[in-house]
């Protein structure tokens, strides 16, 4: 990397003392991955001019980033950047398309690397923990700041909230299952959409509850074929994905969420409404009100995993106050509360998400419309609508191979996420979803995969479907 393309995205770094400052900027820039994995940095020389401090300067920063593991030198090639532990140490078993595998691109797992800022909000975290060490570090219903931070998040958007209204989860799967823990039993019927996304299905099913499906076609909802589901099917609970659904990305308009709160009202249904995508509308439009606005004794389950970074493990329910008991006894059979750092971290971003949350709403958008481009020029005979936000595209195929093409497209170099795995009742196989959440030199490389890959399929020469469960 040129020496001015390094100093633009340093900034305005620390210079207390300045080396510190300057190594601590690089070590964020490489972890995030805004400076590649295996890039030459430049020479001490000519970080020095475009930096404009001294020599020791720049060499007691690279010696620092060696000490810590994030570069290497090169004899006669200079200083190149690298990760503690080297590339694997950062890769996922369970994640991994095939096992042993680091080159693939992902496309199978919705979620990006952790935006800028974000770990500075981790290491003053650290530096507030001492301060709850002498305490036994359980908070069943969440730390107490950050319950006041989400309430405020609900409150601003029109849902007036108190922190004691919040139960703060290790996810947003984790705050589903609570609430299927505590408002059905076994046989219970529950409401779900299809397609819709397979580990809230496996949390709502935990407790033994029976999955009637909705369809969701690719225009949006069919509210009243939701309703006639509710009136025909008696279910105890509703699984409500109103913003950004997972995987259609659709939207349930104002008058849409009034009619079929009204009919879980009438039938006496539970809603339990996952917003984890909420949050994430990339494009100039206004989102209707919270479903809860509607329907009062909702339940409704939030992320920050969806919101800002995948390993930033924290969900929470949002209940009215009659239920909160109910919940805290079913999340005490589940655990004992969320991880302390993590809760520190998010109450740290709460309380100023907008940095955060614009930088990553940029990127998001950048790498959508990239996306979106790539698939127009290489498979224009797929079809789908792009959505004002979320965080992937639901591409309907001309044929019904999706199985078959995600099994080609793994062994080409990309993996997704075949129609079926989203189907509760099976079926789908004209779907795959690929979302953009990956970097856009990325997206376009697994568009050519996956390209190359459908007209393999179409043309008879595949790899066979292995049946395989996958991870989504």
């Amino acid at each position: 990397m040129s020496a001015g393309r390094v100093a633009t995205l340093v900034g305005d770094f620390d210079r207390s003392p300045a080396y510190a400052g300057l190594s601590d900027c690089l070590r964020m820039l490489i972890g995030e991955g805004r400076i590649p994995l295996g890039a030459r940095l430049p020479s001490e020389r000519d970080l020095t001019v475009a930096l404009d401090v001294s020599r020791t300067t720049v060499t007691r920063a690279y010696a620092d980033l060696r000490e810590r593991g994030f570069a290497e030198a090169r004899t006669g090639a200079g200083t190149f950047t690298r990760l503690p532990g080297g590339r694997r140490a950062t890769l996922d078993r369970g994640l991994a398309p095939l096992p042993g595998t680091t080159e693939l691109i992902d496309l199978n797992c919705a979620a990006g690397s952790a935006p800028t800022g974000l770990a500075a909000h981790y290491e003053a975290a650290v530096a507030e923990l001492p301060a709850y060490l002498g305490g036994h570090g359980y908070f069943p219903a969440g730390l107490p700041a950050l319950q006041e931070q989400i309430a405020s998040a609900y409150a601003a958007r029109g849902l007036p909230t108190d922190p004691d209204q919040i139960l703060v989860t290790p996810g947003a799967l984790s705050a589903t299952a609570i609430a299927a823990q505590a408002v059905t039993s076994p046989g219970d019927r529950v409401v779900v959409d299809s397609p819709v996304y397979p580990n809230a299905t496996s949390a709502l099913a935990s407790r033994g509850a029976r999955l009637v499906t909705s369809p969701v076609d690719a225009a949006g909802f069919d509210i009243p074929g939701m309703v006639a589901t509710v009136r025909q099917t008696a279910p105890r609970a509703a699984f409500v994905l109103a913003d950004f659904q997972n995987p259609t990305g659709h939207v349930m308009t104002t008058d849409e969420r009034a009619t079929y709160a009204a009919a879980l009202r009438r039938n006496r249904v539970v809603a339990i409404v996952d917003e984890a995508h909420q949050a994430l509308s990339l494009d100039a439009v206004e989102m209707p009100p919270p479903f809860a606005s509607f329907l009062p004794d909702a339940i409704t389950v939030g992320s920050a995993s969806k919101q800002f970074w995948g390993g930033l493990r924290l969900g929470w329910i949002r209940a009215p106050r009659e239920r909160i008991e109910q919940l805290t006894s079913a999340r005490l059979g589940l655990d004992l509360g969320a991880p302390l750092l993590e809760q520190l971290v998010l109450a740290r971003v709460l309380a100023d998400p907008e940095p955060i949350a614009s930088v990553q709403r940029d990127r998001l958008r950048d790498q959508r419309d990239a996306l979106v481009a790539a698939l127009h020029e290489r498979v224009p005979d797929w079809r789908f609508r792009v959505p004002a936000g979320g965080l992937c595209l639901w591409v309907e195929l001309p044929a019904p191979v999706s199985s078959t093409l995600a099994a080609e497209a793994e062994r080409r170099g990309a993996s997704i996420a075949p129609g079926p795995a989203f189907a509760v009742e099976g079926g789908l196989e004209r779907f795959v979803r690929l979302p953009w959440t990956r970097p856009a030199e990325e997206l376009r490389a697994a568009v050519d995969v996956l390209a190359a890959s459908w007209d393999a399929v179409v043309g008879g020469a595949n790899a066979p479907h292995t049946g395989r469960v996958r991870v989504v």
